[in-house]
C-alpha cells in the first residue's frame, strides 16, 4: 500500500491493484490531471471536499472510475446521473478492497448552522494496513484500525477532540488532513499534542510524495 497526500483531505490510496481517490477539493491542486482511478470518493458537500468547478472535469477524464459520494454531494457538483450516493452503514466493493462507510453527520460548526451528511471512510485489503478517512468528523471510528487520516483543523474541531479522536481510532500510525488552513507553526503543534497524548505515530506527507505504511 502507499498513500499519497494531495494536500488539504485529498489523499490517493492505492492498494490490492486499485487507485482511489478521496475527497478532491479546492484546497487543493496536486490531485488535478490524476488518470486510471478505480474510485472516486466525496464524504461531503463542502467544496474543500467536492470542488464543484473542477471535480466534474476529473470524472469525465476517468470515465471507468466507481464515483460514490455522500449522499448530497450531486446537489451541489454536476456528476452523472448514475453516481452512486451513499450514506452510513454501507458497503463499497472494489474487487479486493472493501470500502465500509461509518458516521453519517458532519461535525458541529455552530448550532445556528444545520447539520449536514458526512461519511467516514473505512478501506481494507486482504493483507494491507486499514485506513480511516474521516471527513469532516471526530466522532465515528470503526475497529481495527492500523492507519488514521487525522483532521487537524478546522472551524469545527478542537485539539482536545483531535486528541480524543487519535486515541478512540486506536491507530497506530496516520498523517495529519484538514490542514489547509494551518500554518507551520499550528502544524507543528497538532502534531506535539498528538504525538504526546496518544501513542499515534505521525508521518509528514506535505511534500506529496507517496507514503508506505
Amino acid at each position: 500500500m502507499q498513500i499519497t497526500h494531495f494536500g488539504h483531505s485529498c489523499v490517493l490510496v492505492e492498494t490490492g491493484s486499485r487507485r482511489v481517490l478521496i475527497d478532491p477539493g479546492n484546497f487543493s491542486t496536486s490531485w488535478h490531471g490524476l488518470r486510471d482511478l478505480d474510485a472516486i470518493l466525496v464524504t461531503h458537500q463542502h467544496p474543500d471536499h467536492a470542488d464543484p468547478l473542477a471535480l466534474p472535469g476529473l470524472v469525465a477524464a476517468n470515465p471507468g472510475a466507481l464515483v460514490a459520494v455522500e449522499r448530497t454531494v450531486p446537489d451541489f457538483v454536476a456528476l452523472p446521473d448514475d453516481v452512486r450516493r451513499l450514506g452510513p452503514g454501507e458497503t463499497i466493493d472494489l474487487g479486493p478492497v472493501r470500502v465500509n462507510t461509518i458516521g453519517g453527520t458532519h461535525a458541529v460548526i455552530h448550532a445556528d448552522y444545520p447539520r449536514i451528511g458526512n461519511v467516514g471512510l473505512v478501506l481494507r485489503s486482504e493483507g494491507e494496513p486499514s485506513v480511516l478517512h474521516p471527513g469532516d468528523c471526530l466522532d465515528a471510528v470503526a475497529d481495527g484500525i492500523d492507519v488514521a487520516l487525522v483532521p487537524a483543523f478546522g472551524p469545527w474541531a478542537a485539539t482536545r477532540e483531535t486528541i480524543e479522536f487519535c486515541r478512540a481510532a486506536k491507530a497506530a500510525q496516520g498523517f495529519l488532513i484538514h490542514d489547509g488552513l494551518l500554518n507551520e507553526r499550528g502544524y507543528d503543534l497538532i502534531v506535539k499534542h498528538v504525538t504526546t497524548l496518544t501513542p499515534m505515530r505521525l508521518a509528514d506527507v506535505r511534500d506529496t510524495r507517496p507514503w508506505r505504511p
